[in-house]
């Protein structure tokens, strides 16, 4: 062979050679890829396997792990991905925000790769105790919300801002207050049923993952996790825990968690089906199982015994991106432990004798706890929330505040409503005077606190200031009785248009007892300031 052949064959060895490298490093079908991959931090656990799936498809996940609720950051400010893949406890919230965004024809493709319930963990004392309570002691998410009111429970759960894991949480018990049964419209958020939920959170994070690594040195502050069966059960077999705790499925329902991997960049595709087809496969969802205590996806792998319990009603996501930030907004920031303000401003007058004040007293018990309802449970009043009852006739008769620290607070307010006398006139406008200024004080002591009224009558106000000259005094309060608004409650012959025109101007609503009960009327105000 002489020299030029010899170089030409050597330049052409070098060039396949270097093809050839190119392609290992950077393409899908060499040996060697690198997937970049954002996912949960709740993923984490599955490092273990990553090496044994490189080993065996030649691929190699570069995790990046970030708590973000519905994958924000997936993208750069040109729309291209900027990670390979994703791979979320759900995609739930994100395909909500590519729908809203009008992307739905780019939805990425998506496999499920295991399962997990979002349940509650109780301490074993806290269980029993909440059993006791219960037919059959088979728990709900109202048994839960209804001992984090009483001051029973005190939990801890993601931040549904930040984590999907504690808005899958925050949806499940969402649902469950609504009753539908189906997935939560803008009408079951707009007055949120959680006040009493969310008073009895005492510890967060900004993952799920965050909230079970600092539980153990913080088991004195909660006695409740609410988190994926998978992480709770991980973390009693971690032996940090004074006593395993409980897992309660909730048997109004949970929501189903699927961990999809999703593929981004459709050039990585082939790469993207070597890692489903391996995590898919019998060997791989048995060690998942086994090391993150998930549910197989893979039918023919048998669950361990700690994962066979049923998942019952899988409650179902909202499939508007509008309703689930409705809900996040409204729960709020759970490290604020600022609670709401209620003034009642109720009509004593004679009219309200007989029936119609049986049925106050009654509807103000079942705020206090007697009402054993899935609905009453979620709306009663709660630990740390402040209270004033106002009574009036043709006069303020009496007013009391308690702040809620338990049921002796409860009872001394009852006995304003039980056993207060009556009087001859209704001087509507001048009690609703006195509860605002009532509700405008507080606002000043405490401007981070929700402060709402509610209006009760039976009739027409024959006493004491007229509208107009209440509309003037309220307006002379200025912007602290503005932060504040009325629900009236019309009741027996009370003028409606007169409560309408009040409530309008307060920035509240009229809600009529006479369509329902007043029972029912106070439930439907409850959260809703």
């Amino acid at each position: 062979m002489n020299r030029s052949v010899r170089a030409a064959v050597t330049a052409c060895l070098a060039l396949l050679l270097l093809a050839a490298l190119t392609t290992a490093c950077g393409g899908d079908g060499g040996d060697r890829v690198t997937l970049r991959v954002l996912a949960g931090p709740e993923l984490a656990d599955v490092a273990p396997l990553l090496d044994d799936l490189a080993a065996d498809t030649g691929v190699r996940l570069e995790m990046t792990y970030e708590a973000t609720a519905d994958l924000a950051g997936v993208e750069t400010a040109a729309g291209k991905p900027s990670y390979d893949l994703a791979w979320p406890v759900s995609d739930r919230s994100f395909l909500l925000r590519l729908r809203a965004a009008g992307k739905s024809a780019v939805r990425p493709e998506s496999t499920p790769i295991m399962r997990s319930p979002v349940v509650v963990g109780l301490t074993p004392s806290v269980a029993r105790k909440l059993r006791k309570g219960v037919p059959g002691g088979r728990l709900t998410w109202a048994d839960i919300a209804d001992a984090a009111a009483r001051g029973t429970v005190r939990f801890g759960m993601a931040d549904p801002r930040r984590s999907d894991t504690g808005r899958a949480a925050l949806v499940g018990v969402a649902t469950a207050a609504a009753g539908t049964g189906s997935a939560l419209r803008a009408a079951d958020v707009s007055c949120d049923r959680l006040r009493g939920f969310r008073s009895g959170q005492t510890l967060t994070a900004a993952s799920s993952r965050d909230l079970l690594a600092g539980y153990p040195a913080h088991q004195d502050r909660a006695d409740a996790l609410i988190a994926h069966e998978s992480e709770l059960l991980s973390l009693n077999a971690g032996g940090k825990l004074r006593a395993p705790l409980e897992i309660v499925h909730p048997d109004d329902g949970m929501v189903l968690s699927d961990f999809p991997l999703l593929l981004l960049d459709p050039a990585r595709r082939t790469a993207y089906r070597k890692v489903v087809d391996w995590l898919l496969g019998a060997d791989a969802q048995r060690r998942l199982m086994e090391t993150t205590h998930r549910r197989p996806v893979n039918q023919d792998v048998t669950p361990a015994p700690a994962l066979r319990t049923s998942v019952g009603n899988a409650l179902s996501f909202p499939d508007r991106l509008s309703v689930v930030r409705q809900l996040v907004d409204d729960y709020g920031d759970p490290a604020d432990r600022t609670a709401d303000q209620v003034v009642f401003v109720l009509d004593f007058s004679t009219s309200m004798r007989g029936e119609r004040i049986a049925a106050l007293r009654a509807a103000f018990a079942g705020l206090s706890g007697a009402d054993p309802s899935a609905g009453g449970k979620f709306t009663r009043f709660y630990r740390g929330e402040r209270l004033t009852v106002v009574r009036f006739g043709g006069h303020v008769l009496q007013e009391r505040t308690v702040t809620v620290h338990g049921d002796a607070d409860l009872r001394a307010l009852d006995r304003v409503v039980a056993d207060g006398g009556f009087d001859g006139a209704t001087a509507v406008w001048s009690a609703l005077d006195r509860g605002y200024r009532i509700a405008a004080d507080a606002v000043r002591a405490t401007p981070r606190r929700p402060v709402a009224i509610v209006l009760m009558t039976d009739g027409e106000s024959n006493s004491g200031l007229s509208y107009k000259e209440f509309l003037r005094r309220y307006e002379a309060l200025g912007s602290a009785a503005k932060a504040v608004p009325t629900f009236a409650v019309p009741f027996g012959e009370a003028d409606t248009g007169a409560l309408a025109r009040a409530a309008e101007a307060t920035g509240g609503r009229v809600v009529d007892a006479r369509l329902s009960s007043l029972s029912d009327a106070f439930k439907e105000i409850r959260g809703c300031h």
